[in-house]
């Protein structure tokens, strides 16, 4: 599979340096005018592709955002200079799904966002790389940066989007909107996230939104995603088709942090939660929606009724999110490995893979370690018909706030999970919080367990265990 997608980038490599309809040098570093950054792109989006941009001159001051409208293949490399926006709003755009490839350069924000500094309230939040898919696109999508640093935005520091609502498509398995035909493909490497999605709710280091029949390939190699307002990575595959994904030498480190719990715990209820019997509690006498905090959308209430209408139970949280967060929704599996890679410090889980609808979650992680993480270390989820296969090798989990590892069938398939060398210490209360492997539901479970120092113990349910 991953020697397919690479074998596609570098078909895309190959064709993109042999091919070029017209290719642009850029001498000056003013924002506009002749031998300009923006007087290349503009001239490439009125010109059939594919194009190549080279970028000679110093660092770059922007006053508005670089666009390309083109549908054909642009090509930016540049020579380690810094692109900085004066403003809030994206900083590189393709607005008409064509491919995009940039390298070697820095793309930086204005900064100074957080949750009482929004880069929301008066306009749209900007972002670093934005490609915006056709709605009657086919194939494949193409994202490639190479040695590209994202930082200081208020919203996404990169973004795929295949769906028609935009920036309210949502994220997670519920969320909505349409999208093309299309398949989506983010290659990274050499890249740094940081400091972005400050400015809003749900901003993520890199998101993908795909909301049709096609899939989503992302590899990342030797990359960083850190201090990120929402997920560092998040992938979002809404109806059929499949989530591929391969990482090497990355790390995730203490992402989630927008909705800030130091901020919001002083507008939380006073009881945050409740459970009541039948006939005892209307939901007009339970703590309302919260309002008036820096941003209400941060703190979550969920409500469950009884037939009668009364109140079952209630609670309130606040949404942080995770370091690597997958949904992988309808017909279609999600395939991962991640290998020699850290995840740390993340405000919710480390990883958190779930898969619902008719497909299977495929696991591979080696030589990997999540720890202080709020809530669960690895977290793979599959709720509906579809089997949980995981190999875990020379990887580790300790101290993070939920279990170190989670792999957990909800309904009809089998759990097949191996680890070798595999160290857990630490989690949670360390009260069978090591790993925990279930199968819920009609189906056949099985944990093997290699070489391995589980020392805060397994928490299992429907799977036979093999321990060596």
């Amino acid at each position: 599979m991953y020697k397919s997608i690479s074998m596609g980038v570098a078909a895309l490599l190959l064709a993109s340096s042999t091919s070029f309809a017209d290719t642009y040098n850029v001498t000056s570093s003013s924002d506009s005018g002749k031998d300009t950054l923006r007087a290349a792109i503009l001239d490439a989006s009125s010109k059939k592709g594919p194009h190549t941009i080279n970028v000679h001159t110093s660092d770059i001051v922007i006053n508005k955002p670089l666009s390309y409208s083109g549908s054909d293949l642009l090509n930016i490399y540049g020579e380690g200079q810094t692109i900085t926006s004066n403003g809030n709003f994206n900083i590189i755009e393709s607005t008409n799904g064509a491919d995009l490839a940039i390298s070697s350069l820095n793309l930086i924000g204005p900064g100074g966002f957080d949750i009482n500094n929004r880069g929301d309230i008066n306009e749209d939040a900007g972002k670093g790389v934005f490609v915006d898919v056709r709605d009657d696109q086919e194939g494949i999508v193409n994202l490639i940066l190479t040695d590209v640093k994202v930082a200081n935005v208020a919203n996404h520091g990169i973004h795929i989007s295949d769906c028609n609502l935009a920036d309210d498509c949502g994220g997670g398995g519920g969320g909505a909107g349409e999208g093309s035909p299309a398949s989506i493909s983010v290659t990274l490497n050499y890249v740094t996230v940081d400091n972005v999605g400050q400015g809003k709710m749900d901003a993520d280091g890199l998101r993908v939104d795909e909301r049709s029949i096609g899939s989503i390939h992302a590899t990342i190699n030797n990359s960083s995603f850190k201090n990120v307002g929402a997920d560092g990575v998040e992938l979002d595959e809404g109806q059929s088709g499949s989530v591929l994904v391969s990482v090497i030498d990355s790390s995730f480190i203490d992402n989630g942090t927008y909705c800030l719990p130091s901020i919001l715990e002083s507008f939380m209820p006073a009881e945050d939660e409740g459970e009541f019997d039948d006939y005892k509690i209307k939901e007009n006498e339970i703590p309302a929606a919260v309002v008036g905090s820096p941003d209400d959308t941060c703190i979550e209430r969920e409500v469950s009724l009884y037939d009668s209408g009364y109140v079952e139970e209630y609670e309130f949280g606040i949404d942080t999110d995770d370091g690597f967060d997958i949904d992988e929704a309808g017909p279609g599996d999600l395939t991962a490995s991640i290998i020699d890679t850290m995840i740390s410090g993340n405000f919710d889980e480390g990883l958190d893979f779930d898969e619902e609808g008719a497909g299977s979650i495929n696991m591979i992680i080696v030589n990997s370690n999540s720890m202080n993480n709020s809530d669960d270390g690895y977290k793979h989820s599959e709720s509906d018909d579809g089997d949980v296969n995981a190999y875990v090798l020379d990887s580790r989990a300790y101290e993070n706030g939920g279990k170190g590892f989670v792999f957990e069938e909800e309904d009809e398939g089998n759990v097949a999970v191996t680890v070798v060398d595999v160290m857990t210490t630490a989690n949670d209360d360390s009260d069978d919080t090591g790993l925990e492997v279930v199968q819920d539901d009609d189906g056949n479970g099985s944990l093997t367990i290699l070489s391995s120092d589980i020392s805060d113990g397994i928490d299992d349910d429907g799977v036979t265990i093999t321990q060596k």
